[in-house]
């Protein structure tokens, strides 16, 4: 079975578990954004990437080429698969009104800093401007799949962010949810002041330690998972309109794999995730 992905591990990840299944055209850390306003690869600067795999994916992002290199698979395609867990750190926007996908490898290059020392804008995740140009860009991703006769075979991994990892519960939201999670950190904040306090600290060092008091690992994934999937219901929600079926999980059944290869993450889940997501695929293409 051929696979192509537009998106990113959560789909990638899905298909190392599916039997007998080939990827033989992964686009990642490619804003849908950039298919419609590319910015191009003059004056940026890729030096800094070591990997062939990095380096070839945020080519694809400055040229808008990652439909391309899906459609030329048409003839050959079981099966595409589009995630949005890419799209989560936003866009830079330069004066010309081009884009580049704001991945993890363009900071890590340097990339977005000369971008907003030539004037360019990050343009965040959630926000209306962002949500604007992102649903023109997933119609055009859509109307090039329909050209290439792909649409009727691409299925949306409609995948939440986990809030706990494997062998947690999935923890509660609501507001006296919530509330608990800030007071049990409060309290400990409490705490461990009363111990600089004890050792010779001064106040003001103490309270500005107390100010920055960061959560606890499974505090981070909960507040990181809530926030997530609250910002992306409307994109999730256009994205399922726009597409031929999709595959859902709630957050609350699924877990961060604490031993994935990539490392633990909201987006990271454990192989049964994986596994079951897989077999709806294929009961929907069989």
């Amino acid at each position: 079975m051929k696979i192509a992905i537009f998106g990113s591990c959560v789909s990638r990840d899905t298909a190392e578990f599916m039997p007998e299944a080939e990827v033989v055209s992964y686009v990642a850390r490619h804003s849908v954004t950039s298919l419609e306003s590319p910015h191009g690869t003059a004056g940026i600067d890729l030096s800094d990437l070591t990997s062939a795999f990095q380096k070839r994916m945020v080519t694809s992002d400055l040229k808008g080429s990652g439909i391309e290199r899906i459609v030329k698979h048409a003839d050959d395609l079981d099966v595409v698969l589009l995630d949005l867990v890419d799209e989560r750190r936003g866009f830079w926007k330069f004066p010309n009104g081009t884009t580049m996908t704001n991945s993890i490898e363009v900071e890590s290059c340097g990339a977005a800093r000369a971008a907003r020392r030539n004037g360019a804008r990050l343009i965040e995740f959630g926000t209306d401007e962002h949500f604007t140009r992102w649903s023109t860009g997933f119609t055009t991703l859509i109307k090039e799949l329909r050209a290439a006769g792909l649409w009727e075979k691409t299925i949306l991994l409609d995948i939440e962010w986990a809030g706990a990892v494997d062998g947690a519960q999935h923890p509660q939201n609501d507001g006296f949810a919530k509330a608990g999670r800030q007071w049990r950190r409060l309290q400990r904040g409490s705490r461990e002041a009363g111990r600089e306090l004890s050792r010779g600290r001064g106040l003001g060092e103490v309270w500005q330690n107390l100010r920055n008091l960061k959560p606890t690992e499974a505090e981070d994934y909960a507040d990181r998972a809530l926030s997530a999937n609250a910002e992306y219901i409307r994109y999730r929600s256009e994205a399922r309109s726009l597409t031929a079926s999709s595959v859902f999980r709630e957050s609350r059944e699924l877990r961060i794999d604490r031993n994935h290869k990539w490392g633990p993450q909201p987006f990271h889940f454990r192989d049964a995730d994986y596994r079951s997501i897989g077999d709806e695929i294929l009961h929907r293409i069989n």
